[in-house]
């Protein structure tokens, strides 16, 4: 299923994305998110040797403090909707990747969530230490179906410790509005776990852009759909996956552009 949206991309008012006022908000927050992030690094690297429990205090922190600096120097914030939909315990949660935001924000809704990333980030001084700690799952993505099967077996394992595992279906970041590109990896871990998968939409995209520096004013929306069993076959899985995310992503985005658009603010929104 193709978005309503032309791949083009717009600004309402190009005037905004060079506002120096908006500018230097983001740099601001870029450069507070970072410090955050490396002093919380630096001061917890005790918990390496603690139990793993005690790490995710922190994170959690991280994570509420980035959507704090957000709200306050940015002047963006969230509207989570339908977390009554997630199940308790274990589950497998397939979130469309817009931008960084949903790789931090997440621990503000999720008990204990396992991301799936890319094994690069493990190799990054820190910050590889620390998600090795928290239990995260890389994957090589250049391995083939060799990827898939330890992909799925460490899954496995962290879902039998009740928690949570967070895979990007597209498995990296896609602009709003641009063709949908879901990778087979969700279905094979969909097949194999047995626990239901729960889609996320979101339009992270519109107020924090990959590629750029620029944050921009407004509310990300956040919407948990209903969850999907498991049992059902790998393509009717994919499909299905891919039509309610992609409908409530671009249900989603069309909101704040028409939100938006009311209040004579202005995000980068696809073109219609």
């Amino acid at each position: 299923m193709r978005p309503a949206f032309a791949l083009g991309f717009t600004i309402l008012d190009a005037s905004v994305s060079r506002s120096p006022a908006l500018l230097a908000r983001s740099l601001a927050f870029n450069a507070l998110f970072y410090a955050n992030l490396t002093v919380l690094m630096i001061v917890t690297l005790p918990t390496l040797v603690l139990p793993r429990r005690v790490q995710l205090i922190f994170i959690r922190l991280y994570a509420r403090i980035s959507l704090w600096l957000l709200r306050v120097v940015c002047g963006m914030t969230v509207d989570w909707r339908g977390v009554e939909k997630l199940p308790q315990g274990a589950c497998i949660v397939a979130c469309k990747h817009q931008s960084l935001w949903e790789t931090f924000a997440l621990y503000a809704i999720l008990d204990d969530p396992a991301y799936i990333l890319k094994r690069e980030l493990m190799w990054i001084p820190l910050f590889g230490w620390h998600m090795a700690k928290a239990g995260l799952i890389a994957i090589d993505r250049g391995a083939g179906v060799a990827a898939l099967s330890r992909m799925t077996a460490r899954a496995k394992k962290e879902l039998e410790r009740s928690r949570q595992v967070i895979i990007f279906p597209e498995g990296t970041r896609r602009a709003p509005g641009a063709e949908p590109n879901y990778k087979p990896g969700v279905a094979h871990l969909y097949a194999r776990a047995g626990v239901a998968c729960v889609p996320l939409a979101l339009n992270s995209g519109l107020f924090w852009p990959r590629r750029s520096l620029m944050r921009f004013p407004g509310t990300v929306l956040v919407e948990v759909l209903d969850p999907i069993a498991p049992g059902m076959d790998t393509r009717t899985f994919l499909a299905h996956l891919q039509n309610v995310l992609e409908e409530a992503t671009t249900r989603l985005i069309q909101e704040s552009g028409n939100r938006h658009q009311a209040s004579g603010s202005s995000i980068p929104i696809p073109e219609s």
